[in-house]
């Protein structure tokens, strides 16, 4: 038995902590989690008889990047004096960035609590396990974040290929080996098709929304919970990381959609020369709410001069085509 192990430790309980940081590595790493549990014998071998397994964090990433009840839990009976050593297959298990690993070391150090692992047995208490605690959780952070490098650049590398999909656009399906094909589905075809048939016939996108909704027309969504997938950062032609033309059978060709593209970023532009430059600043822009319907009112400028303030509530009708709700003039700006 270590002689870092007192008999004020056993006289407590050992909570042995087990982790594994995906469902992917629950499913089929196996291996590891026997290995974890087999820790067991190793805390019975060191003298304690009273062992608790905290197993509530399998499958939950130890990054700090998401709540870990078994973690937090085994903490706080750390914290009560209650337990005598916390164990792992290796301290990696407890976590991988400093916040979390510092707050266990420190609370360990004050009540008295060392640290097993496979290998060895640490006293924080004792200055230089202290160090070799800091050291292994620096490298554990280190480590995480070079195996996230790796990840990103493999992913980069498969998206140059044109191989990366992460989800399947409206109209396409992601097939067995991985490709993007058609929906098979005639109706879901015939909705996406019409989408840019209608556009290229009236010229704008807010004209074909409306032209959708009179007709009482609806688009088909395959997401989660029928939600529209938004894109978060668009990116100009000459920064995108792979362009590869002809991948996949696409809805138009490349010099089509390239002509819709051009089309919008011209309605835009004229859109901006025509507007109203206002000659003042409303207070409360972005702060008022209609009363109706609850969406957040518009400020437009009007008059001869620009100079005459109406707060509108036109949304609805911008978006959806609804009737307008209410318009507020509050005179001269």
């Amino acid at each position: 038995m270590s002689e870092k192990i007192r008999p004020q430790h056993l006289e407590r309980k050992a909570i042995l902590y087990v982790r594994q940081s995906s469902t992917y590595q629950v499913s089929h790493n196996l291996e590891s989690q026997k290995l974890q549990y087999a820790m067991q014998q190793r805390l019975r071998q060191l003298g304690w008889q009273e062992i608790e397994i905290v197993d509530e964090d399998l499958g939950r990433s130890a990054a700090g990047t998401v709540t870990r009840a078994g973690f937090e839990r085994m903490v706080a009976e750390v914290c009560l004096g209650k337990v005598g050593a916390v164990a792992a297959r290796e301290v990696s298990r407890f976590a991988r960035n400093s916040r979390e690993w510092q707050q266990l070391v420190e609370v360990c150090r004050v009540v008295d609590t060392v640290l097993i692992e496979h290998e060895m047995v640490y006293a924080p208490r004792q200055s230089n396990d202290r160090l070799l605690l800091g050291l292994k959780g620096s490298l554990n952070e280190y480590e995480l974040d070079l195996l996230r490098q790796r990840s990103v650049e493999a992913r980069r590398e498969k998206a140059r290929r044109g191989e990366l999909i992460v989800a399947a656009p409206v109209g396409y399906l992601k097939s067995e080996d991985g490709n993007l094909e058609k929906d098979p589905d005639r109706r879901v075809q015939q909705a996406v098709l019409s989408v840019f048939e209608k556009f290229l016939e009236l010229g704008t996108i807010r004209q074909s929304l409306l032209w959708f909704l009179e007709h009482d027309l609806e688009l088909p969504v395959h997401y989660a919970q029928g939600g529209h997938r938004q894109s978060r950062r668009r990116k100009p032609k000459e920064e995108w990381l792979a362009f590869l033309p002809n991948a996949h059978e696409g809805y138009v060709s490349w010099e089509q959609f390239e002509s819709v593209q051009h089309t919008i970023s011209q309605n835009l532009h004229v859109r901006k020369r025509t507007r109203v430059t206002p000659h003042g600043q409303a207070l409360l822009a972005g702060m008022l709410r209609c009363r109706r319907c609850g969406t957040k009112l518009n400020v437009r400028y009007t008059g001869r001069l620009g100079d005459v303030l109406s707060y509108m509530c036109c949304r609805g009708w911008l978006d959806n085509g609804l009737p307008r709700c209410i318009s507020v003039p509050i005179g001269d700006g």
